[in-house]
């Protein structure tokens, strides 16, 4: 028990240092509205001995440079995501093979394999025509890259998270990319100073999907603290829980700050957010290392709802999934990795979840569009939609099937909708400037089908998306918010490189840059130089000028960079016969060639083996 107390020891000695230091106010806020006061930057300090940093690497999933620990200044991918070269196709396609992994044990066996490749088949061959074109081949693709679920996972699963555990939660409880990594993040006791203020025995863990693998060879890592799990009733500006966000995939650091501010200002209930600094003490490793700035972000949870919808008797969901309410049977145990949820569920509350699934599922659409009032407040989904999709949000219900939560109001019995890691908006993961505002969505998705088919809904949204674009979204408007936030958070900016600062003072003024937040990278285009374009493109479609373009521009329909490309690979590889198709039998021999070719010789291939495969079929055509 006693290194558990080494860590809040060494954080009252550097307390009053730090205030003496780096001037910070002598004690952390005492209410919630003063601790997410958007013009703060608060001084966080994370003291944590070397058996608990080291305890809080996550188990399995790729290696960052340096290994478990090893995570020195420089070693990482900065502020990138995986480009579109070959290895970056093949590092965004190999977690798509990897929901073949049924038993969990982070490698694909030959049986794995071939079942993967039949589902995908069966999946893709939309026309039940006994073959596949280098259409469906892109489409199918770009579902199972960017839609969630799949085969695999406890209980089963069928195509694009159709069947039972088709949602991105794996086994104990992770979620999402990481999940599909075999990545499992753990509570390690840690002491924090936050701003003067100490507190004891904090419970602290990795957080994030892409965020966590773009920043893994680094020290700057997104970051949940509980202080309330160790020690009852520990709470900093009357809340329990935060969240210390990286926004390492954002050289301007402000994208999700500012669209959570959207959507607060639209009447959307959503986090709060203010911005530190966070500095790093691991015994015998780092002395007070600066690791950088962060945004502070409320945390979901029942104190939240307590704020937003005056109750804590509610349910709320954290979802991954494909096909959101899918009807998967009237068992709960089906759902539950689905849906996540978060708070402890009544019968009432998991039995509304089915019936819902069940609507959506199979009802006929005039009892889709009559019933449609009675599970969710229209109005509020369609202020959701219309900022998600102004913001050209891709990584959430869109095409990620994540990163947004349900609530369920015990007084009205509906769904809210809450938004969710908001780093990639401003038209990241391929949203761009021209998404469609009447079909926004990638791939296949029932739900927002039929959502956007009922007519009370669709007027709503349409009208919540011309009020808005004529007043919040305005670009003069979200560019006045931009330079508010610079000169709020360029000295802390600066403070961790030059070559840093330098980006962001590139980015904040709308300048594409190479990496991290660049135009056409996982970023998106810098705030600047999206809001215009995106005001202009949605005002003409609004006017009935331009359709916009359907799911953004990448992967789903119509392809995308490395999506289109990888899909002629394929189907040059495995078209035997050369008749512009691939048949069942070609695809399945196709399949058993790559698992000999990739080194599935010694019985299983590996994620690092399935990344080499991938890019030596892009390479070489076969």
């Amino acid at each position: 028990m006693e290194k558990f107390r080494l860590a809040p020891v060494i954080a009252a000695g550097l307390a009053a240092a730090s205030i003496l230091l780096f001037g910070a106010d002598p004690k952390a806020p005492d209410t919630s509205k003063a601790l997410f006061d958007a013009s703060k930057v608060w001084t966080v300090h994370l003291t944590f001995t070397a058996e608990q940093w080291e305890a809080m690497e996550p188990k399995g999933g790729m290696g960052g440079p340096g290994g478990p620990g090893g995570f020195g200044r420089g070693g990482g991918r900065g502020m990138g995501g995986p480009g579109f070269g070959p290895g970056g196709m093949a590092m965004a396609i190999a977690p798509a093979f990897l929901k073949g992994d049924r038993d969990g044990d982070g490698k694909l066996s030959r049986e794995e394999f071939r079942a993967l490749g039949a589902v995908w088949f069966n999946a893709w061959d939309t026309e039940k025509q006994g073959k596949v074109n280098e259409e469906q081949l892109r489409a199918g693709l770009g579902s199972s890259m960017s839609m969630p679920g799949g085969p695999g996972g406890p209980g089963g699963g069928g195509p694009r998270g159709r069947g039972p555990g088709g949602g991105m939660l794996g086994q104990n409880g992770r979620n999402g990319m990481s999940a599909m990594m075999g990545i499992d993040f753990e509570y390690v006791h840690a002491g924090i100073d936050f701003n003067g203020t100490v507190y004891k025995d904090v419970a602290v863990r990795y957080k994030g999907n892409s965020t966590f693998q773009q920043s893994r060879g680094s020290l700057k890592r997104s970051l949940k603290l509980d202080l309330n799990k160790y020690v009852k009733g520990q709470k900093v500006g009357g809340v329990s829980k935060l969240n210390l966000h990286s926004n390492v995939t954002d050289a301007g650091e402000m994208n999700e700050p500012l669209s959570y501010r959207l959507f607060r200002d639209g009447g959307v209930p959503s986090p709060r957010t203010s911005y530190a600094r966070v500095y790093l003490t691991v015994a015998g490793k780092y002395g007070r290392e600066y690791v950088g700035l962060y945004s502070v972000v409320e945390d979901i949870d029942n104190t939240f709802a307590q704020d937003r919808f005056a109750t804590k008797d509610g349910a709320i969901f954290k979802p991954s999934t494909g096909s959101l309410f899918g009807y998967l049977g009237d068992d709960w145990a089906k759902y539950k990795q689905t849906y996540d949820p978060k708070t402890e569920l009544s019968e009432k509350q998991q039995k509304r979840v089915i019936e819902f699934a069940k609507l959506v599922t199979s009802g006929s659409d005039a009892e889709f569009a009559a019933q449609l009032g009675a599970y969710i407040d229209v109005d509020e989904w369609a202020r959701y939609h219309s900022l998600n999709v102004w913001l050209a949000n891709m990584d959430s219900i869109l095409a990620m099937g994540q990163n947004f939560y349900l609530y369920l109001n015990p007084t009205t019995d509906k769904f809210s909708i809450l938004p969710w890691d908001l780093d990639l908006s401003f038209g990241g993961m391929g949203g761009g400037t021209e998404l469609s505002i009447e079909h926004p969505w990638r791939g296949q998705n029932r739900f927002l089908e039929r959502l956007f088919q009922v007519d009370t809904f669709k007027q709503r949204y349409m009208a919540r998306m011309k009020e808005f674009s004529a007043s919040i979204c305005r670009p003069e408007r979200i560019t006045a918010q931009v330079e508010e936030t610079a000169a709020v958070i360029r000295p802390a900016v600066k403070e961790e490189s030059d070559a840093k600062v330098a980006r962001f003072d590139q980015t904040v003024a709308g300048e594409a840059v190479a990496r991290g937040g660049g135009r056409g990278g996982p970023g998106g285009a810098p705030i600047m130089a999206f809001v215009g374009a995106r005001a202009k493109s949605v005002a003409a479609q609004l006017a009935g000028e331009s359709k916009g373009s359907e799911g953004g521009g990448f992967g789903g329909r119509g392809g995308g960079p490395g999506v289109n490309e990888i899909a002629g690979v394929m189907l040059r590889a495995m078209d035997l016969d050369k008749d512009g198709a691939v048949s069942r039998e070609e695809f399945a021999r196709g399949f058993a060639k790559w698992f000999e070719d990739w080194g599935g010789a010694i019985g299983w291939l590996t994620e690092e083996q399935i990344r080499a495969g991938v890019t030596r079929v892009w390479v070489s055509g076969r």
